[in-house]
C-alpha cells in the first residue's frame, strides 16, 4: 500500500485533473442515467406476474391491482333481490365516472355468494384500471389513489333512500400516510446536514468537508458507471435512493478513518507525505480490504432470480468500488495538498495536531477495558438480547396483510363491518383475478370446486372477454393474507388446469417469495464464502472470519426480529411512527436489508478488527489489542453510524408505506450494529476468544498467499502489522 501510495502522491497533478474529470463526468452522465433507470418491478419468469401482466395488457385493469369493494345496504324492509334493478344501475353509474374500470355486482351476475344473510347486504367489485388522477394500475398497499369517495358519489343518489355506501377493500383500509412527506432530495439533504454537523464535531475544523467531497465525487462516478451500465443492460431504478444513502456511508466511512489515521500519525510527529503514507499503510489498506469484501458480497445478489434486487446489488457493488477508488485516490492528494491548511481551524497552519491525537480515546478506551474485564456477562447480555431478537424473526410474516390488522375506523372499515354482520366471508375484499384460454365456462367450474373458494365471476361481456381470452375473478372464503387463503390460492392453482393462468396479488407474492428467498441461502453461502477468504487474508486469522459472518447473520437476524415486533406485532409503531401496523412486512424487505446493512456493518467490523490486529502484532496481547483497537475506532464508528441513522430516520418520514418500513428497518440496524454489535459484543468475544484469535496455521496460509500467524505464548517485538504482511506476500 506504501508503494501504491507513493505512486499516487508522485502524480498528484494527474490525479488532480483525473479528479476533476471524473466529477464533470459524473455530474452530466447523471441526469441522463436517471432517466434510463427502469420504474417496473418486472419479475420475468414468475408465472402470477406473467399472467398479472397479460390481463392487464389485454383489459387494462386487473390482475396485480386490488379491488375496491363497494358495500351497500338497503333501508330495513328491502331486499337486494327484489332490487337488483336499481343496484345495477347504481354500479353502471360507477362504469360510467370510471369508464376504464372493470365492475361486476349482484345485479350483473345474480350470484347470491354477492350478498349478505341478511338479503339487505350487497357488495360489488371495482377494479379501476387507470386511476381517476390518470394512474396506472398497481401500487403498493395504500398507495393507489382512493377511488372510494368517488365510487361512493357516483351510486348513491341512485339507490332508494336511506340506502348506505361504505367502498372497503385492501387500499380503503391501508394506513393513511403523510402525502406531504419528504421528498428524496429533501432526506439526502438532512443526511448530509447530519454529516455535517457529525464531522465538525468530530474534527473541529474545515477537514470535516473532506468527507463530504469525496462522498459526493464517489456518488457522481457511481452515477457515470450506470450510465455506462444501461447501455447494455436494465437497471432498475432503485439505484437512485440506493447509490446516494451508500455512498453517503460508505465513503463518509472510509475517508473518515484515513483522515483520523492521518491526523494521528501527523501528532506522532510525521510531516507531509510521509503522514499520508503511514495513513495509507494502516487506515488505506482497512479500506481496501472492506471495500473489497462489500463490493464481491453485495455483487453476489446477482444471483437472485429478481431484476430489481439485481440492481440493487450492482448498484452497491459499484458506489463501494467507486467509494474505495476515491478514497485512495483523491483523499491522499487532498490531504498532501491542502491538509494543514484545512487544520487551521486547531491552531496555526501546519501546526501538528495535539498530543493526544495520537492517543486512543479515553471514554472508549475506558469502555473497552470494562467490556474486557466484564466479557463474559457482557456477551452474554448483548448476544442473549440479539438471539431474542432473531428469534422473533422466526416469525415473520412476508405475505399480504390481513384486514384485522388495518384500520379500525372509517368508511372502508364501516364496508368491513357490514360485510362481517351479514356474513359474508371475510375474502371477498381479497379476490384474485385467473386468465383463461380455453373454455371459461368450464375453467370456472373447476375453480368452483375447489375447497376455500366462496365463489367465481366471471360476466358474459366485453370487459371480461377479450381477444380469445377471459378474465375470471375468484372470491376466497378466507383473507388471501391468511394462512388459509394462501392454501386456497395453491388449491386453485393445481386444479385450474392448463388453460388458466392464475394472477393476483397474493400468488405474485407467493412466486416471489418461492423464487427469492428458494436462493437466498445459496447467495448466503456464497457471500460467506467471499467474505472468509477475504478476511482471512486480511487479519491472518480463521476464526476471526468466523467471528465477522456469525455476527453479522445475528445482527441482520435481530434487525428482523426487531421488525415483526414494530410492524407485526405494532410494539410502539403508533408511537414512534405515527401510523397504524400491518399485521406483516414487505416480502422484498429483508432481502433489501440485507443488502444495505451487509455492507455498511462488514465496514464497521473491518475497521476494527483491522485495528486490533495492528495492535496485537505490536503487543502480543490480545486484551491491549481489544483496548487500543476500540478506543481508536469507537469514535470513528458512532459518527459514521449517527449520520446513517439520521439518513435513514429521514427517509422513514416517506409518505409510501412500503419505504416506512424499510427505512426504519435501517435505522434500527444501524443502531444496534453500532451499539450491541461492535460496541459489546466484538470486543467481548474477541477478550474470550484470547490468542486463537490470531491463529492462522502454515496450511490455511499457504492457498491465500500470506505469512502464517502461530498461536504466541509470549508477547511480540513489533513484527509489523498484518496488513503489511499481507502485502508482501
Amino acid at each position: 500500500m506504501e508503494r501504491f501510495s507513493a505512486s499516487v502522491l508522485r502524480h498528484k497533478r494527474l490525479v488532480t485533473l483525473l479528479a476533476v474529470f471524473a466529477f464533470l463526468a459524473g455530474l452530466a452522465a447523471t441526469p441522463f442515467a436517471i432517466q434510463r433507470l427502469s420504474e417496473e418491478y418486472a419479475h420475468p419468469g414468475m408465472p402470477a406476474f406473467e399472467a398479472n401482466r397479460e390481463i392487464v395488457r389485454i383489459y387494462g385493469n386487473g390482475g396485480y391491482q386490488r379491488p375496491f369493494v363497494p358495500v351497500v345496504v338497503l333501508p330495513a324492509g328491502m331486499r337486494a333481490e327484489g332490487n337488483r334493478e336499481v343496484i345495477g344501475r347504481a354500479f353502471a353509474a360507477v362504469s360510467a365516472e370510471l369508464p376504464r374500470a372493470r365492475v361486476v355486482s349482484y345485479a350483473g351476475t345474480g350470484d347470491p355468494r354477492l350478498v349478505g344473510a341478511d338479503g339487505r347486504t350487497t357488495f360489488g367489485l371495482v377494479f379501476p384500471g387507470t386511476y381517476s388522477d390518470g394512474s396506472p394500475p398497481g401500487g403498493g398497499l395504500g398507495e393507489t389513489p382512493d377511488e372510494g369517495p368517488v365510487i361512493a358519489a357516483a351510486m348513491t343518489p341512485i339507490l332508494p333512500p336511506g340506502s348506505t355506501v361504505h367502498v372497503t377493500g385492501l387500499d380503503a383500509l391501508a394506513p393513511s400516510v403523510d402525502a406531504g412527506g419528504v421528498d428524496v432530495p429533501a432526506k439526502i439533504g438532512i443526511g448530509v446536514a447530519a454529516a455535517v454537523v457529525v464531522l465538525f464535531l468530530v474534527f473541529r475544523s474545515a477537514l470535516a468537508l473532506v468527507p463530504l467531497l469525496i462522498s459526493t465525487l464517489a456518488i457522481f462516478v457511481s452515477f457515470a458507471v450506470i450510465l455506462l451500465l444501461t447501455l447494455v443492460m436494465t437497471v432498475h431504478d432503485v439505484a437512485l435512493t440506493t447509490m446516494p444513502l451508500l455512498g453517503l456511508g460508505i465513503a463518509v466511512d472510509y475517508s473518515l478513518l484515513l483522515v483520523a489515521r492521518w491526523r494521528e500519525e501527523r501528532a506522532r510527529g510525521h510531516r507531509g507525505d510521509e503522514a499520508v503514507h503511514r495513513a495509507m499503510r494502516g487506515a488505506g489498506r482497512a479500506v481496501l480490504f472492506s471495500g473489497v469484501a462489500v463490493a464481491i458480497g453485495l455483487v453476489t445478489m446477482v444471483v437472485l432470480p429478481v431484476p430489481f434486487l439485481r440492481s440493487l446489488g450492482l448498484a452497491g457493488m459499484v458506489i463501494a468500488a467507486a467509494s474505495v477508488a476515491v478514497t485512495l485516490t483523491v483523499l491522499p492528494v487532498l490531504l498532501a495538498l491542502t491538509g494543514r491548511r484545512l487544520e487551521r481551524g486547531r491552531g496555526a497552519a501546519g501546526a501538528a495536531p495535539s498530543r493526544r491525537e495520537a492517543e486512543a480515546g479515553r471514554a472508549w478506551s475506558a469502555w473497552a477495558r470494562g467490556v474486557v474485564r466484564l466479557r463474559r456477562p457482557a456477551a452474554l447480555l448483548a448476544g442473549g438480547l440479539l438471539a431474542v431478537l432473531a428469534v422473533a424473526a422466526l416469525e415473520v410474516d412476508l405475505g399480504l396483510p390481513e384486514s384485522g390488522d388495518l384500520r379500525a375506523s372509517g368508511p372502508g372499515y364501516e364496508g368491513l363491518a357490514a360485510l362481517r354482520r351479514a356474513g359474508v366471508p371475510a375474502g371477498s375484499i381479497t379476490p384474485f383475478d385467473a386468465l383463461v384460454t380455453g373454455d371459461p365456462a368450464r375453467a370456472v367450474a373447476r375453480i368452483r370446486a375447489v375447497e376455500g373458494v366462496s365463489t367465481v365471476l366471471a360476466p358474459d361481456d366485453a370487459s371480461w372477454r377479450r381477444d380469445g381470452t377471459a378474465v375470471v375473478t375468484v372470491l376466497p372464503v378466507a383473507e388471501s393474507g391468511a394462512d388459509a387463503g394462501r392454501e386456497t390460492v395453491a388449491r386453485v392453482r393445481e386444479a385450474a388446469g392448463a388453460d388458466v393462468r392464475v394472477g393476483g396479488g397474493a400468488a405474485q407474492s407467493m412466486d416471489f417469495q418461492e423464487h427469492a428467498y428458494g436462493a437466498f441461502p445459496w447467495m448466503l453461502a456464497l457471500i460467506a464464502l467471499v467474505t472468509f477468504v477475504t478476511l482471512a487474508r486480511a487479519f491472518r486469522s480463521l476464526l476471526l472470519p468466523l467471528k465477522a459472518i456469525a455476527l453479522n447473520l445475528l445482527s441482520l437476524g435481530a434487525v428482523v426480529g426487531a421488525m415483526v415486533l414494530l410492524w407485526q406485532y405494532g410494539w410502539g409503531t403508533r408511537e414512534l411512527l405515527g401510523i397504524q401496523p400491518t399485521g406483516s412486512i414487505g416480502e422484498f424487505v429483508p432481502l433489501t436489508i440485507f443488502a444495505f446493512l451487509y455492507g455498511l456493518s462488514m465496514d464497521y467490523e473491518v475497521f476494527i478488527l483491522a485495528r486490533m490486529r495492528e495492535e496485537y502484532d505490536r503487543s502480543g496481547d490480545t486484551g491491549h489489542a481489544v483496548v487500543e483497537g476500540v478506543g481508536r475506532t469507537g469514535r470513528l464508528v458512532t459518527s459514521a453510524a449517527l449520520i446513517l441513522f439520521v439518513s435513514f430516520a429521514a427517509l422513514a418520514m416517506t409518505p409510501e408505506l412500503d419505504v416506512k418500513v424499510f427505512a426504519s428497518g435501517l435505522a434500527l440496524g444501524i443502531l444496534l450494529d453500532a451499539t450491541l454489535i461492535r460496541g459489546v459484543l466484538v470486543p467481548a468475544v474477541v477478550a474470550m476468544m484470547g490468542r486463537w484469535n490470531w491463529w492462522l496455521p502454515a496450511w490455511a496460509a499457504r492457498p491465500l498467499r500470506v505469512a502464517p500467524s502461530p498461536r504466541r505464548t509470549g508477547r511480540a517485538v513489533n513484527e509489523g502489522s498484518a496488513m503489511d504482511v499481507a502485502a508482501t506476500n
